[in-house]
């Protein structure tokens, strides 16, 4: 008898509900006046005068669950190579 296997791929970087969770707790943390990741990114967007290294520190911190989700999105919806 086959036994099935139901999460074959047990790599919690290419789970989406934990990459989602981690994209709504500490991608969008804390969540007033607006989402911190929204205002370092209007930051940056402005010129990113005055930014220290604490703060790109912070950026790619509550940014990396967004690089996560982006690459399972391209890993889900890239084109299947054919070999002929």
């Amino acid at each position: 008898m086959v036994r099935k296997e139901i999460n074959k791929n047990k790599n919690p970087i290419n789970n989406w509900t934990l990459v989602l969770m981690m994209c709504a707790w500490l991608g969008l943390a804390p969540y007033f006046p607006e989402p911190h990741i929204w205002g370092k990114l209007k930051w940056i967007a402005g010129g990113a005068h005055d930014m220290k290294l604490i703060d790109w520190g912070d950026f790619f911190m509550h940014g990396f669950p967004w690089l996560l989700l982006g690459r399972l999105v391209f890993l889900k919806f890239k084109p299947k190579v054919v070999k002929v």
